[in-house]
């Protein structure tokens, strides 16, 4: 089951690398302290106040996406595929980043709502409500558990704990800051957990690109040793990325199934990142967050990407792996790409700096999960039907048993994350169960005021019901696609049956009255256009700015 705790994969860490281990985790449970004396209330706990700056929101909002779902999963996408996975990157995230912050913000900020589920109950009433919320919360403790799994996998490497030894410290870890201070922790701890996520990806990069003599020596050793190299050096079309053989409905399928299904749906309604820009402190920061937030993100895929293509020249085991299709059981799989260059590549010293990278990373994400699934289920769940009308104080203690709660249930789930032999996988399949029938729902009701409730929340089921029986089918060789493909077409399959169920039901059903749909309908929102008190703080500006570099780096990397 743990494939790093069968081999050698151990991290020669001397007493100055651990000294800096010590010095950050010092630091994060130092943040979650101090964040402590700021919680007095309920919102103070799960949306920091109301009160943060757009730069603190922009960075935490892209370092909650740098969880294991990144240097992980990007770097074994970077190992197995090569540039393709840089669809990840741009198609599959700036344009739904400048869509949110442009579009879906005014709506999600305007209406004052808690989280998103929240936003579903004003929009369609109880049913879609209910719906949502009970499928947030448990996808976020599936994907707590993929953040605890890596983040384990980690202090397994250094310490030679056994894995559920590392599980349980590693959520300790999480639990005791998130537990003290909310979200404020979270945030202020994803902004320092961003400068040391890349303080450890960038010197990984430039060493390893050193070692194999730069670009043009990596592109030779990938063709010398890879009949498909030509697949793995280009964008274009990625079928060994989709496992779409079809060259046109390969690029379908990540245009359509990754760039605007998946994308739109996790960025727009993943409340584990529209949280960190509710939190912002007036309506220009929250538009400006994602905005903000999308130019690392554009840029961060030169250090992921890369190493995972380095790791599978440099590191005999992974290249091993690599040339036996995944089959060999050498006790690495590509879920390891990252960690095997840091054993290889890195001094001490350096090491220290690599390993707090990679704990931040994993802790960032984690802690993303755990902030908004206790934000729902307090609000969205326990509030709305279990116990209602208590005093606020009441409702804080419930969110603080709820971080408890997550952080117990993702030790159970992140044992099912270690059956993946490339995490992406595993995570892909998720979104599109979840995100994908929840995007379909979202723009209907925004777009057409005709949408009724019933039709919000029968959508909602038909859609995750489907994804379902795409990832069986394909599980029970019904269908035959590989690599990341089951879950563009789940994801394809969950938007098209949410919204052909929803069309014919909502014209048969009632829908909300005009009356009760200001602020959260398009057509009956008035837009309120204030002028940026400086240039650079105009959304417009920072939305064209990313579109332009995100179009500058596809064609480079064509």
């Amino acid at each position: 089951m743990t494939p790093l705790a069968a081999t050698q994969l151990r991290l020669d860490a001397q007493p100055v690398d651990y000294a800096l281990l010590a010095l950050y985790f010092a630091l994060v449970l130092g943040i979650g302290t101090m964040a402590r004396r700021s919680v007095s209330a309920s919102l103070d706990f799960f949306l920091a106040g109301r009160a943060l700056p757009a730069w603190v929101t922009g960075l935490a909002f892209i370092s909650a996406n740098l969880g294991a779902v990144e240097i992980f999963g990007m770097t074994a996408n970077g190992a197995q595929f090569g540039i393709p996975t840089v669809h990840y990157y741009w198609i599959g995230a700036i344009p739904a980043m400048v869509f949110l912050g442009l579009v879906m913000m005014p709506f999600y900020y305007g209406s004052k709502v808690r989280s998103v589920p929240e936003f579903l109950l004003r929009r369609f009433g109880r049913f879609a409500h209910l719906v949502n919320g009970l499928s947030f919360a448990l996808a976020q403790v599936l994907i707590a558990g993929v953040n605890l799994y890596a983040l384990a996998t980690v202090v397994n490497l250094l310490l030679g704990w056994p894995l559920w030894v590392s599980v349980l410290a590693a959520a300790a870890i999480v639990l005791a800051y998130t537990t003290l201070g909310g979200l404020s922790a979270a945030v202020y701890n994803e902004v320092l957990q961003f400068f040391v996520i890349v303080a450890m990806l960038v010197p990984i990069t430039l060493v390893g690109l050193h070692r194999v003599g730069g670009w043009d020596g990596l592109t030779h050793r990938i063709r010398a040793v890879n009949a498909d190299a030509e697949l793995q050096l280009h964008s274009w079309p990625g079928t060994n990325l989709t496992g779409i053989e079809n060259a046109t409905l390969s690029v379908l399928g990540i245009v359509f199934g990754l760039g605007f299904v998946l994308s739109f749906g996790y960025w727009t309604t993943n409340f584990a990142e529209v949280q960190r820009a509710l939190a912002a402190q007036d309506m220009s920061a929250a538009r400006r967050t994602p905005l903000i937030g999308a130019y690392p993100k554009a840029l961060i895929v030169l250090v992921i990407v890369i190493p995972g293509m380095l790791a599978a020249v440099l590191s005999p085991e992974l290249a091993a792996y690599k040339a036996s299709g995944g089959t060999l059981n050498n006790g690495v799989t590509y879920n390891n790409a990252i960690e095997l260059l840091i054993r290889d590549l890195l001094p001490s010293g350096m090491l220290g700096v690599a390993i707090t990278g990679l704990l931040a990373a994993f802790m960032a994400g984690m802690a993303a999960n755990v902030s908004s699934f206790n934000t729902v289920f307090t609000y969205d769940i326990w509030q709305s039907y279990v116990v209602r009308d208590r005093p606020d104080q009441y409702y804080l203690r419930v969110g603080r048993l709820a971080t408890v709660a997550g952080c117990a249930i993702a030790v159970g789930t992140a044992f099912i994350a270690s059956d993946y032999n490339n995490i992406m996988d595993y995570l892909q399949t998720l979104f599109s169960f979840f995100n994908a029938p929840l995007f379909a729902t979202f723009v209907l009701g925004m777009f057409w005021r005709r949408t009724s409730p019933v039709a919000g929340g029968v959508g909602l089921l038909v859609g995750t019901a489907s994804a379902v029986t795409i990832d069986q089918l394909n599980r029970h060789h019904v269908l035959h696609m590989s690599g990341q493909g089951p879950s563009f077409v789940a994801a394809s399959a969950a938007f098209v049956m949410d919204i052909a169920v929803s069309v014919p039901l909502s014209l048969a059903t009632q829908p909300k009255p005009d009356s009760e749909l200001g602020g959260l309908v398009w057509a009956l929102t008035p837009r309120v256009r204030s002028k940026p008190d400086a240039w650079y703080r105009s959304p417009g500006l920072l939305a064209g700015g990313v579109l332009a570099l995100a179009t500058a780096l596809s064609i480079v990397f064509w």
